[in-house]
């Protein structure tokens, strides 16, 4: 989320404003971040709610802002069909490995324990499967000799920053 702030206070990612951040969880470190910076930021816990309720909500203020993309960071949940085709086409996620390799939680455990090469992150658009959807960009990061979940882990999340950012100005630029 602060990547993406960055990139467009930077100018990089024209024409483009982070109207809210939202997240499940009240004590998300992403939502101290936001209002550090004067961005919105409200809590959409699910709490003892059905997820229709809580996605209901979620929707609701996202079409108040008139939010033109979705853009998930760390949002590690799936997203309800309903969820989904209220802004298919509209939401993009990261994801920490060459998809479809690797999809899920521990992606970078996932590429040392199966000894690959290569990893990366992709930027995708979200469909209703687990990190499916159309691919919009991929980044590759080589795995090093020696490499560990968390060196992987970091040399990843530099090139994740960097892709976020790109990928979303392609898809605006649209």
């Amino acid at each position: 989320m602060l990547a993406l702030d960055d990139a467009v206070r930077a100018g990089k990612i024209p024409n483009a404003e982070i109207a809210v951040v939202i997240s499940d969880k009240a004590d998300a470190a992403g939502l101290a971040l936001a209002k550090e910076r004067g961005i919105e930021a409200l809590a959409v816990e699910r709490k003892g709610r059905k997820r229709e309720e809580q996605e209901g909500e979620i929707i609701g203020i996202l079409r108040e802002r008139r939010v033109d993309l979705i853009c998930l960071a760390g949002y590690m949940r799936l997203l309800s069909p309903c969820f989904v085709e209220a802004f298919r086409g509209r939401i993009l996620n990261i994801h920490p490995s060459l998809l479809p390799s690797f999809p899920g939680l521990d992606a970078q455990r996932q590429a040392l324990e199966h000894g690959v090469e290569f990893s990366g992150c992709t930027v995708h658009f979200v469909d209703e499967t687990l990190d499916g959807g159309p691919i919009i960009a991929q980044r590759v990061v080589p795995v090093l000799a020696g490499d560990t979940v968390e060196t992987l882990s970091a040399r990843i999340l530099e090139q994740e920053h960097q892709l976020y950012a790109e990928a979303v100005r392609s898809v605006l630029s649209v």
